[in-house]
């Protein structure tokens, strides 16, 4: 039996598509307008914060411990965590300081010294917009939602492509949108044609955030930390390490973060300087827009890092608090392959690695996946008949079945999560619905 062309089969799809399409539309709306602004931070920021973030240009900038003692002279109860020098010349100063158990960033002109104003870290709309759209502002559990919308986003893609398949019709029948035919089969055609055209952008799309999926996302970074194909191992085996990994102390790239933080080596000096670590890290060409985040006890370290436009200009340092040695200097070229694609990846989602033409391809990606999700929607409500779901109806051939539980295992086997929520929708639809005449009646 040919299956892809058997009824039953499409049958068994097309119930699969039309329940993940449901569930998961809200999801993935939400995603792409949360993922649309954020594709212009850059721009968005700079009309928010442009009292905060530029300055008269003055002649001679204040020495980087002066305007940081003029912060802990504002603020006398906070303490210093991090400093961002200015990268352009009417550019602020950022220091970051936490106060009263909150995590503000404080602007100053460097030039005088003043106070030009403070935010607290959570309050940008950039980072409110991240929280949406990584975990729904409700933690863990919506982080988990997130994963799961955009793991079924994929199933969805293969499975509406199979129910797309033109079979005996012509591919030209099929790309182009019947506006004269009725308002069902016109909404038909913006879903399946968007969809087909933009499958590739928004597989990428999907596939390039999963790195930073609090599930998915560890998996792929213990990967590519036990296969060296993160950041590699060796290249500082002589300096002492802790258990600490980098993400925990400073803001790093994706693939830094599960790199070991060195320690100092405690000789009784003090501490080196923050202009000291500047300098170092001009010294080794460190692309303009570093942070510089500052020893947590005795055995910290300096960490230095920065997040350019292009993956292959980010660096992660980490330098002992006394000496100054550069314990460990983590570019782009040491990252393992894994790494490297990732990070690229990650910049294309962000829609930094191309500039404007990065932005402007996600954005009609992000709108056009939020009519393929609202057009599948309408065309649901459209064949719904009354006091019903309007669900597919279900196959009834037992070989047919056979062969979908198999696509179910391994999906499975791929995306985890996606098993367990296989597991669940598979008890309510075979065991549950079919033995309820009532919800039978409704999901029909």
């Amino acid at each position: 039996m040919d299956y892809l062309t058997n009824k039953d089969f499409y049958k068994a799809i097309w119930r699969w598509h039309f329940y993940a399409g449901i569930i998961f539309a809200p999801f993935l709306i939400i995603l792409s307008i949360t993922g649309a602004i954020y594709l212009f931070k850059p721009q968005i920021e700079s009309v928010l914060y442009n009292d905060l973030y530029y300055v008269q240009e003055g002649e001679h900038e204040l020495a980087p411990s002066h305007v940081i003692e003029q912060v802990k002279n504002t603020y006398e109860n906070a303490t210093v965590v991090s400093y961002r020098p200015s990268d352009a010349p009417n550019r602020s100063t950022e220091v970051g300081i936490v106060l009263d158990g909150k995590t503000y960033i404080v602007f100053v002109n460097p030039y005088t010294g003043d106070i030009v104003g403070k935010l607290a870290k959570e309050d940008k709309l950039m980072n409110i917009i991240v929280k949406l759209h990584g975990e729904l502002m409700v933690g863990t559990v919506g982080d988990r939602i997130v994963e799961l919308a955009a793991c079924w986003a994929v199933i969805l893609l293969i499975t509406g492509l199979y129910l797309w398949w033109p079979r005996n019709r012509s591919l030209y029948g099929i790309v182009k949108i019947r506006f004269h035919e009725g308002k069902r089969v016109m909404w038909k055609d913006i879903h399946s044609v968007l969809a087909i055209w933009l499958s590739m952008f928004i597989l990428l799309l999907i596939l390039t955030g999963l790195p930073w999926a609090g599930f998915m996302g560890d998996k792929i970074n213990q990967i590519a930390t036990a296969t060296h194909t993160g950041y590699p191992s060796g290249l500082w085996d002589e300096i002492p390490e802790s258990v600490v990994p980098t993400k925990s102390v400073a803001d790093v790239p994706w693939a830094a973060e599960n790199m070991p933080v060195p320690e100092s080596k405690q000789n009784g000096a003090m501490t080196i300087p923050v202009e000291s670590v500047i300098q170092i890290a001009k010294d080794r060409h460190v692309h303009p827009g570093f942070s510089i985040y500052f020893p947590e006890g005795e055995k910290g370290v300096y960490t230095v890092s920065v997040f350019p436009n292009l993956p292959q200009d980010q660096a992660t340092l980490h330098i002992d608090q006394y000496s100054g040695e550069v314990l460990a200097d983590l570019r782009f070229k040491d990252y393992g392959w894994l790494a490297k694609m990732i990070e690229i990846g990650i910049a294309l989602h962000e829609g930094r690695y191309f500039g404007l033409f990065n932005q402007l391809i996600g954005l009609v990606t992000c709108l056009g996946l939020i009519f393929i999700a609202y057009s599948g929607v309408v065309m649901w409500w459209k064949r719904r008949p009354n006091g019903a779901l309007g669900v597919p109806p279900a196959p009834q051939s037992k070989k047919v079945m056979r062969i979908v539980t198999f696509i179910i295992i391994v999906l499975g086997l791929t995306m985890p999560l996606v098993a367990l929520s296989l597991v669940i929708a598979f008890v309510v639809d075979w065991i549950v619905i079919r033995r309820i005449p009532k919800l039978q009646t409704w999901f029909s």
